[in-house]
């Protein structure tokens, strides 16, 4: 499709959960709902449109091993454009992936910096290793190179206790949290256990990834205080094969990431059905391919979240809760055709049949 052609969108335009539209326009990458006077050289697309997909938990620039080349990157961002995810908040790399930006044919990055870990107690060359006395400079280092996001590790295993256990001192996250509010960032953390929640919600967190640890008595909290999670049910998925592997060292973390996993849909349900905003989010990078965004929405029905609103936390409400718009008038237009109707089968979203990305049609 060349820069100056007009894309007709014809079927069902899902542009929110009651908002269904027969047709949209494309005239100069943005969209618009009137028909365009004397529009020449028209390509139609038809089928059911959704917003470009979100990824709220995300890695581009991140393998194994630690950051990963431009290259890799380009392809980790590509696999996730040809699953319709064009929108992604890179929920911590130690890649500089600004370069992305430049790239019209790639997704949007909402970048959180890199991560915030403890000395020795996450995985060795993803993140900034620090001692609390440390992280309120590093998390305004980090929200002033990122996009709006900060991530912590909230906690990993403890090698002395063999457990998962809290990296920070109440002080030190209740510190850290507010200088990221003031520096107009909202903080994300990693979580798998129970007892680093309450400290890091009291302080005033904005989001919990994987959030595994959620209990009864704490789901009341994050509902009150209007916490957001992605649980990232995919990656929560290879939890046995971890705690496989650690078995002979840590026996209480090997049993500890087992129960976690056993209660992992219970624990989303939960969530949902107290009112705490879920979003979808893969955890793609590291040791997981990307691409993966059907198969998360998918994990949430499963858990128990009813269609629209698994659609919805990676299309309409994934976009607003990011700060970016979906099918609106006038907004950019990146959006996924799909042959059938995903609100009857989400697993329609793992075979899209168009993309569109800044207008172009790149599928």
């Amino acid at each position: 499709m060349n820069d100056h052609a007009v894309l007709h969108v014809t079927g069902r335009i899902l542009a929110g959960p009651e908002d269904v539209r027969d047709e949209l326009w494309v005239v100069g990458g943005r969209i618009t709902y009137d028909r365009p006077a004397a529009a020449r050289d028209i390509r139609t697309v038809s089928g059911w449109a959704l917003p470009g997909l979100v990824d709220a938990h995300c890695h581009v620039g991140l393998g194994a091993h630690g950051p990963v080349d431009r290259d890799v990157a380009e392809k980790q961002a590509l696999a996730d454009r040809e699953a319709g995810t064009l929108l992604i908040r890179d929920a911590g790399s130690p890649s500089d992936t600004r370069w992305v930006d430049d790239r019209e044919d790639l997704p949007r990055i909402i970048r959180a910096g890199r991560h915030i870990a403890r000395t020795r107690r996450y995985i060795r060359d993803y993140a900034w290793e620090i001692e609390p006395e440390d992280l309120v400079a590093y998390v305004a280092q980090e929200a002033r190179r990122g996009d709006g996001w900060v991530k912590l590790v909230g906690d990993w295993i403890d090698r002395e206790v063999g457990d998962l256990a809290p990296s920070w001192p109440r002080a030190a996250v209740e510190a850290a949290i507010a200088e990221a509010h003031r520096l107009g960032a909202r903080v994300t953390a990693h979580c798998f256990a129970e007892n680093s929640l309450k400290d890091l919600v009291e302080a005033g967190i904005d989001c919990v990834e994987h959030a595994t640890g959620l209990t009864d008595d704490l789901i009341p909290l994050f509902a009150e205080r209007g916490v957001a999670i992605v649980p990232t049910l995919v990656n929560i998925a290879t939890f046995p094969k971890l705690a496989e592997g650690g078995e002979s060292k840590f026996p209480r973390w090997s049993a500890h990431m087992r129960r976690l996993h056993e209660r992992r849909y219970d624990t989303v349900r939960g969530a949902y059905d107290a009112g705490i905003p879920v979003y979808v989010g893969t955890d793609a990078g590291g040791t997981l391919p990307h691409g993966l965004v059907a198969a998360e929405v998918a994990e949430l029905v499963t858990a128990g979240i009813p269609p629209l609103d698994a659609l919805s936390a990676t299309a309409w409400g994934a976009r607003a809760w990011l700060g970016r718009p979906g099918l609106e008038e006038g907004a950019q237009a990146d959006l996924v055709v799909y042959e059938q109707d995903p609100r009857d089968d989400v697993r329609v979203l793992a075979a899209p049949v168009r993309i569109v990305l800044d207008g172009r049609v790149v599928q």
